[in-house]
This record gives structure tokens, sequence and C-alpha cells, in this order.
């Protein structure tokens, strides 16, 4: 059905009495029906349509008001669906930068000046934490954080450099691990002292890192299971170097493991076994080094006496 322009309820009939309607009032006419009744007729004929007209005039506005509320639901629906999906794209914008910057977004604490300075690790040593990789004691040791603090003023921690990889090829990395890896001390060939000394540093470190609260009490127990292990207490030089082997040996297992479908386990409690063979190994390999190191005495004696005579 066609639209209706315009507002029948505005129509005005036409007056059929007048002269341009004559010959319509002529072809009516006849000895039964007068010209009086005839333009009666024609404005009931008219009337009729226009009241029809009006009703589906009316019908017209109402669909058409219709379709504009469906409309503007819709469009008011989509509108707040686009604000409400802005608003979570903000949301997680925030999230994600609160997540990145934890320190800048961390409530001021009603504590005051603390009467211990805070511990303060390279900025190398806490992006590893946080990716929850192991990481060694060393930087926790009084060495590790005094070298943050000299050159921390003259090197810019995310510069990147060209280093020499163990394989013998290149690659740039951070001036930060380039710098560490020359001067970071394995955590077996640290002394115990400064080992002691790391442990509550890094359980503190770990725990600004948000690691799981069981990961962090199961190296604290595991820390101290060694701490007080009876090898501590022995005359043999041996034995603390072995419980730091083993140490160091078993953590860095752990981590790898962590990563696989296995999962983490308990680490905490000390295997034995695996101390014993380690005590083997790292017994060997002091052996090997005094070996090594007695025969590197000898040949430089000898290149010396040849080099006199």
């Amino acid at each position: 059905m066609p639209r209706i322009r315009n507002d029948p309820n505005f129509n005005v009939c036409p007056d059929y009495a007048t002269l341009p309607y004559a010959a319509a009032r002529e072809q009516i006419m006849n000895e039964h029906i007068t010209e009086v009744q005839v333009v009666q007729f024609l404005w009931n004929i008219w009337e009729a349509a226009n009241n029809t007209e009006k009703a589906l005039w009316l019908e017209q506005v109402g669909a058409d008001k219709e379709q504009h509320d469906q409309l503007c639901f819709l469009q008011e629906e989509q509108e707040e669906r686009q604000e409400c999906e802005k608003l979570e794209e903000e949301e997680a914008v925030r999230k994600e930068e609160k997540k990145k910057y934890k320190h800048k977004y961390t409530p001021i604490q009603a504590s005051g000046v603390l009467d211990e300075p805070t511990i303060m690790p390279s900025a190398y040593a806490i992006r590893k934490l946080d990716k929850g990789e192991y990481m060694e004691l060393w930087y926790f040791t009084n060495n590790g954080l005094d070298e943050v603090h000299i050159k921390k003023t003259t090197i810019e921690e995310d510069v990147m450099v060209l280093s020499s990889l163990p394989d013998g090829s290149t690659a740039w990395v951070s001036s930060t691990s380039a710098r560490n890896a020359s001067s970071v001390i394995n955590n077996k060939d640290l002394s115990f002292e400064d080992f002691c000394q790391a442990c509550p540093r890094f359980i503190a470190a770990i725990e600004e890192a948000n690691w799981p609260t069981d990961h962090i009490r199961m190296l604290a127990v595991f820390w101290k299971n060694l701490q007080v292990h009876k090898y501590c207490s022995l005359q043999d030089p041996i034995a603390q170097k072995t419980l730091l082997a083993y140490q160091v040996e078993q953590q860095k297992r752990w981590h790898v493991v962590a990563k696989t479908a296995a999962g983490p386990y308990d680490l905490s409690a000390i295997n034995t076994k695996v101390l014993e063979r380690t005590r083997d190994k790292v017994y060997w390999q002091e052996h090997s080094k005094r070996d090594n190191q007695r025969d590197y005495r000898v040949s430089n004696a000898q290149t010396e006496h040849l080099r006199i005579h």
C-alpha cells in the first residue's frame, strides 16, 4: 500500500455545487434525483473516502512511531553496549597499567620513615622475579646490592648492548643483564655467610613480586633446612659446598619442572640420597681443581727454570 503523504484530517471537501463540478452533477442527475441530492451524494462519497484515509493515516502514524521507537531503542542499546565496552577497555588498560607499574599505585602507608633501609635489588633481578624465573642469590648479598647503588646512576637499565653469547654468536641484550653476567656469582660458589645473608632478602623480594604463598613458604623452609643441616657444623670444608651445590641444582631443576605438565613439587625436604651424590660430585670437582692448580704451579715453575737457564 502506498504511503499517505499528507494528513487527511486537514483535507477540505470540494464544493460540488460550484460550476467546475456541473458536468459531474449532470451525469448523476435524472428525473428522480435533484441537483441538491447529487451534491449531497458527492459529498457523502468524498467524506467516506476521507474517513477511510484517516483510518489508514492513523495506522501509518502508529506504525511509524513503533518503528521509530524500535530504532531509538536499538540505537540506545548499541550506545550503551559501546559505552560498556569502552569502560571495560579503559578498566582493562588501568588494570594492566597497575599490574605493570604496581609500585606507582601502591597506597601510602601510615608507618612513616622506616628505621631500616629498604632492600633495593637491581631492575634486572626484579623483572626476573616478576616472571617467576630462577634468580641467583648473589643479587641479594651485600656485594650484589652495593653494585646496584654504585652503577645505578651511571648505566641506563633499559639500554640495549651487543653481547657475546656462550656459543660464540652475538645478540642485543639489556645493559643490565650484560653487566651482571660478568659479576654474578653462582649460588654454589657463594660463601655460606653470603648464602644465609641473601635468603631472607630473597624471600622478602618474592613476597613483593606476589609469588604464591605456598611457593614462598616452601623456599623459606628449603633454605632453613639447609642452614640447620648437620653438614653446616662439620669441620670438612666440602660439607658446606655440598649444601650450596645441592641448593642451586635442586632449585634450578624445580624451576624447569614447574613449567612442565608435571608442575611444581615440594622442594623443602632435603633428599639424603641426592645430597650424598652431590657431596661425591663436589668432592671430585674440588679434587680435580686442586690437581689442576698443582699442575699449573709446576708448569710455571718449570717454565721459569728454563727461562733462567
